[in-house]
């Protein structure tokens, strides 16, 4: 069995790299995911110490990039552009603070068939790692399994994608998995399944990159994260099947609350969960 890293999908500081750190291990979680997704609130000297502070205590960080990033757009005009500016510079960060991967979102069918869409996201992913070498932040990508069953975005669509790129990795959303699949991931089987695809895609050594929470969702399309147990997503089948491959693990709780990412922590680490103080920090802001 692999190494699982948890943690929340926010730094809880944005004042300070020191603050947010020391409250991430107090909580007890081994990952943090930097929320980009609302738009860029980091400098360079809070990223470059973060992922000082980040080394030294052995935390796995990631970035999510702002959920306009995506590619696959149908020209080159302004929101092209600003998704490629938006990418380049989360790619920045995550060298600056030694980020583990970009997250980042498949964008939308826009009225073409499913593999004309893949094939202009490779595409411009392609021209995008070109522009990235040149400044020295090829580092590795990640996109996201979607929640919506009939957009860009399915586990076959991000599959494919990451086949075709070796720096793009799956990050495999199983709670928007169980959203479009009606609430099928229930048994160890249905995880298992998705996770060996991903592993046969990843590079060996690379963790799996996963984010979990509760969901609420309606016709096979996602609607909220729900607080851990409102809901039928369970952690105890995800932990098990992760306990089928050697390969590590980061997953990122998405949870709209402290509690429940406390709860899923405790399941996957078999720690016990710590306590919940009445200001529990910024909650998650699900895409």
């Amino acid at each position: 069995m692999g190494e699982i890293n948890f943690g929340p999908s926010f730094i809880p500081s944005r004042e300070s790299p020191e603050a947010a750190v020391e409250e991430l291990l107090r909580r007890g979680y081994r990952a943090c995911e930097v929320d980009f997704e609302g738009g860029f609130w980091m400098d360079w000297d809070y990223a470059e110490r973060l992922g000082e502070l980040a080394r030294e205590a052995t935390l796995v960080l990631s970035i999510h990039a702002p959920i306009p990033a995506f590619l696959g757009h149908l020209d080159r005009e302004k929101k092209y552009r600003m998704a490629v500016g938006m990418l380049d510079h989360s790619a920045g960060v995550a060298a600056a603070c030694g980020a583990e991967v970009v997250v980042f979102h498949p964008g939308f069918l826009l009225g073409r068939e499913r593999s004309e869409a893949i094939a202009a996201v490779v595409e411009q992913l392609g021209e995008l790692r070109e522009r990235l070498e040149g400044k020295g932040r090829a580092v590795p990508f990640g996109v996201e399994v979607m929640g919506r069953v009939r957009e860009l975005g399915t586990l076959e669509d991000v599959l494919s994608i990451s086949s075709q790129l070796p720096w793009v990795r799956p990050v495999v959303d199983f709670a928007h998995l169980h959203a479009v699949t009606d609430g099928a991931f229930t048994s160890v089987e249905r995880f298992a399944e998705v996770l060996a695809a991903a592993d046969a895609i990843i590079e060996p050594g690379a963790p799996f990159h996963i984010h979990f929470s509760d969901i609420s969702y309606a016709n096979r399309n996602e609607k909220s994260h729900l607080p851990y147990g409102q809901g039928t997503l369970r952690a105890e089948p995800l932990a098990e099947a992760l306990g089928r491959f050697e390969r590590p693990a980061t997953v990122i709780g998405e949870s709209p609350d402290e509690a429940s990412n406390q709860a899923i922590r405790a399941v996957l680490s078999g720690e016990p969960a710590k306590p919940v103080p009445t200001a529990a920090g910024r909650l998650f802001n699900p895409d």
